[in-house]
């Protein structure tokens, strides 16, 4: 990892500033750290798509834990604990992601191939869907919608939807959760 070592003196009192309300101080922080923060996500990710969401999550995780740092200790092994920590919970996310598109795979196999049952069910799963659906937020739903269901990448859904991608991420990340609420919800009831 390449680093100035006059840069990295600084950021303690750029957080400190930061902390102060300076936002000047806070977004020239927040700039000098995206290089040093993909070369830490490095160290524990290979995919360059799962880095750079680990780099928003580390610099939505700064932003709402900057109150915590105190800037008489050193700023580097501070961030690299938030770093290694979203490293491994996006691993963890990923891993169980895969794991379940493994076990929808393993399950459409063994379906008996009676095409009305087939249909009745993927009836039911829709039905049932869009009851989960309609409970969410309008511009959450349209997110889903647009990248879940007419599978379109982040980068078009913000297009379409007049957002930048982070604020599609963000209403993604918030709807997925409100539907597995639901969910869970559900399975209760």
């Amino acid at each position: 990892m390449v680093m100035c070592d006059a840069a990295r003196e600084s950021w303690p009192g750029l957080m400190a500033s930061a902390q102060a309300g300076d936002q000047r101080a806070y977004t020239q922080l927040l700039k000098a750290l995206v290089p040093v923060i993909r070369s830490l996500a490095h160290k524990h990710i290979a995919d360059d798509v799962l880095i750079e969401d680990v780099i928003q999550d580390v610099l939505l995780t700064l932003h709402r834990v900057r109150h915590t740092y105190d800037p008489h200790y050193p700023f580097l092994p501070w961030l690299m604990a938030i770093v290694s920590a979203r490293a491994v919970d996006a691993l963890r996310r990923r891993g169980r992601h895969q794991r379940w598109e493994e076990e929808e795979v393993a399950a459409s196999f063994n379906v008996a191939d009676s095409s009305s049952a087939l249909r009745a069910g993927q009836q039911e799963s829709r039905e049932e869907l869009n009851v989960f659906l309609r409970q969410l937020p309008v511009r959450q739903r349209e997110i889903v919608e647009n990248v879940h269901l007419r599978e379109m990448s982040l980068t078009e859904a913000a297009a379409h939807n007049n957002l930048s991608v982070a604020v599609v991420k963000s209403l993604l990340h918030r709807a997925l959760k409100n539907l597995r609420r639901f969910g869970a919800h559900h399975g209760r009831s």
